[in-house]
């Protein structure tokens, strides 16, 4: 891919606010700089920002319906009600059912939880669910992580005496579902200050609540903090506020002392013993709860999540282990396939979003390929298959792009959709999927900024590697849990030379190792090009060239620093 860079140096003012913020907190101009990019300006900010408390979480009380909530559930327990506990089928949804159904089980036995099957009944309620809970006798239905938009199937729920608290974070409509109690940031009345949180974040808030008002101790909440960093770091959310806390002190609590599904699913990823980052959770943790729902039955996942036998747990993450290596079969041939159909649709080259559909792609798997797709292209991408007589999917966007927005445009030809800026989940009649692709298109078109549908790379310091130590690299580390919001810096420097020993390695010669110098000081500096191979003849002909990267701890060699290079291009360029 041929990256753009993008790089604005300081005004005087900024590097000046730099200087001074750096010599209160003890750190380098170059991290004060980046405090102040991430708009952190006082010491007292960066305090706060380097070592978020728990005491500074929101009170939950200011939610919207979160009095109703917590009393309609009070009375449940009072009154020996079945409760079920709802969720979808992604990681937010299960991990956000875990943390429910685990904290109220240690008070009230009369609870079950429930995962809809994404081929049988679709995202969000199903009619299926809810006879069933109906068979159960259940009189209390707490969802998460959907149920935002279910208004018939709650007026269902209504006619058979189930009563409903929503706990959701994707966008309402106007109508809201005839449910006691509605918990979601975004609802156009909502009163709360944060607006961010994932499912599993509204569900710990509610829990909160809960627990504030029975008189059980936070404490009890803090074991249960690792299924809201899993949450977060999968679902994408922004790294800052309230969520920046959770992941905080969620992280720590997976590091140090994780509950024994998460504990299981760590030891068969080969994480264990190493320091685990968000990274970790969006590349080798979340992938694999996803696989259970995507492949067969997001329950087997919860399964996993609520257990408490290390033997069982491990047992059960080596099946859900299976599914993710199914996962991966199925998601690489539809990419290839999708990747086929872009290359002979000439009309998709011409605009700004791809939409492709084929019957024969895997549901749950669409989400993945969609995402494949604008990492590829750069283009906010929708891809559809066939359910019953819908095609239904999944649309992802790029960086900026507001993308619901585009597929709400469409609405008047949709079955159903929802979801939030990035990421969203729709259905429609298969004869509309012209029409649909044919507004859609039109839509991005009009609205997207040339500069989103490039590859870009926001270089946030340009560095010499003199300034590259041991100190700076252990305070960089403070600037973790990353995601949106609060992204891990990318550095450049200018001018740097190979040392005379990188070379390609990887199975298929795909990397560079690299060690380098640059043109002011001696320090030689390690790096890994991931496939970059392309690049080696340049980098062995003794000229200069410029990098950009993140600077990372090898894990091979404790405390030693790693560039993990993003892009490599001449210097004369």
């Amino acid at each position: 891919m041929h990256f753009k860079w993008n790089y604005e140096p300081p005004t005087s003012d900024r590097t000046a606010a730099a200087k001074e913020l750096a010599e209160k907190i003890g750190m380098s101009p170059i991290l004060a700089d980046l405090l102040i990019q991430r708009g952190i300006k006082t010491e007292s900010a960066a305090k706060r920002f380097f070592r978020p408390m728990l005491n500074e979480l929101i009170d939950p009380f200011l939610m919207n319906d979160m009095d109703v909530a917590v009393d309609r559930l009070n009375d449940a327990m009072g009154r020996k009600e079945r409760i079920m506990v709802y969720g979808d089928y992604d990681v937010d949804g299960c991990t956000a059912v875990a943390l429910v159904y685990k904290f109220l089980q240690q008070f009230y036995s009369n609870i079950e939880y429930y995962i809809p099957d994404r081929y049988e009944e679709g995202y969000g309620i199903s009619k299926k669910g809810l006879d069933y809970a109906a068979s159960r006798d259940v009189k209390l239905i707490i969802v998460l992580d959907c149920g935002i938009k279910a208004v018939e199937e709650i007026h269902y729920a209504n006619s058979l005496g189930i009563d409903f608290i929503i706990c959701d974070h994707h966008v309402p409509d106007e109508e809201l579902p005839p449910a006691v109690a509605i918990l979601n940031p975004k609802r156009v009345d909502s009163t709360y200050p944060f607006k961010h949180l994932c499912g599993c974040g509204v569900g710990f808030k509610f829990m909160q609540a809960f627990a504030k008002n029975n008189g059980i101790p936070f404490s009890r909440l803090i074991p249960l903090l690792d299924f809201c960093a899993v949450s977060i770091a999968a679902d994408i959310v922004s790294m800052t506020g309230e969520n920046r806390i959770l992941a905080f002190h969620g992280l720590k609590q997976l590091n140090q002392s994780p509950s024994v599904g998460l504990k299981a699913i760590i030891d068969i990823c080969g994480l264990t013993g190493r320091e685990l980052t968000m990274s970790d959770i969006v590349f080798k943790i979340g992938p694999r709860i996803n696989a259970s729902g995507r492949m067969q039955n997001g329950t087997e996942a919860v399964d996993l999540l609520v257990e408490k036998d290390i033997t069982q747990a491990l047992a059960m993450a080596t099946h859900i282990n299976v599914y993710n290596e199914q996962r991966k079969d199925v998601d690489k041939q539809m990419t290839e396939e999708a990747n086929q159909i872009i290359e002979k649709l000439e009309s998709q080259k011409h605009h700004n979003s791809i939409v492709l559909y084929d019957e024969n792609w895997k549901k749950g798997v669409v989400g993945i390929v969609a995402s494949r797709m604008t990492e590829l292209y750069f283009r906010p991408t929708v891809v559809l298959t066939r359910s019953g007589d819908l095609a239904t999917g999944s649309a992802r966007s790029v960086a900026g792009y507001d993308i619901y927005d585009a597929v709400k445009s469409c609405r008047d030809i949709l079955e159903n959709f929802g979801g939030h800026t990035y990421a969203v989940g729709l259905s429609l009649p298969i004869e509309n999927i012209p029409e649909f692709r044919r507004r859609f298109q039109q839509y991005v078109n009009e609205h997207i900024l040339p500069e989103q549908t490039e590859a870009m790379l926001d270089i946030e310091e340009v560095v010499d590697f003199k300034d590259i130590t041991k100190k700076m690299h252990n305070d960089l580390k403070k600037f973790a849990p990353h995601g949106p919001d609060n992204p891990k810096p990318l550095f450049c420097t200018r001018n740097v030379y190979d040392y005379g020993t990188s070379k390609v390695v990887g199975r298929q010669q795909e990397h560079i190792k690299l060690e380098l110098v640059d043109s002011k000081s001696s320090n030689v500096m390690n790096g890994i090009a991931f496939g970059q191979s392309q690049a080696a003849r340049y980098i062995k002909s003794k000229r200069s060239f410029d990098i950009v990267y993140t600077i990372e701890e090898n894990i091979y060699k404790r405390s030693e620093v790693q560039l993990q290079i993003e892009d490599i291009k001449p210097s004369e360029e």
